[in-house]
């Protein structure tokens, strides 16, 4: 039996409708159905606010609030500074790695990316499921 609440919810934000709908059946698959979508960083930080979530799962590369610029906003609020956080991007550029990692993320995803790659970083910052 793994420790990891399967219920909780998770907010996956992406600009882009498509990786949404992508990010959600992946995490279908490893068992998540309590999801939420947001599609930008303010959208993203007001359910963060609103709601407690267990996880967030955000694209990098989104206008006009990027994700490392929500991941500063996250990690700055005293309420949300410990929820795990996970970084989507294309790019697997060391600059960017190491912003992400000076801005408290807790894991990162490079794309493309399937359900075992989602479930070995999700277990890295979930423990097993």
């Amino acid at each position: 039996m793994s420790g990891v609440d399967m219920n909780m919810p998770i907010l996956i934000v992406d600009d882009y409708k498509t990786m949404l709908r992508i990010i959600r059946n992946l995490l279908k698959q490893l068992g998540f159905d309590n999801v939420d979508e947001a599609t930008d960083g303010a959208a993203a930080l007001q359910k963060l606010r609103d709601k407690n979530y267990g996880l967030v799962i955000s694209d990098w590369n989104m206008e006009p609030m990027s994700g490392l610029q929500l991941l500063k906003e996250v990690r700055a609020d005293g309420k949300l500074a410990s929820l795990p956080f996970v970084m989507i991007t294309a790019e697997s550029k060391t600059e960017n790695v190491v912003a992400a990692k000076q801005a408290g993320v807790t894991n990162y995803i490079v794309k493309p990316f399937n359900a075992a790659t989602l479930k070995q970083k999700l277990s890295a910052v979930l423990g097993n499921f």
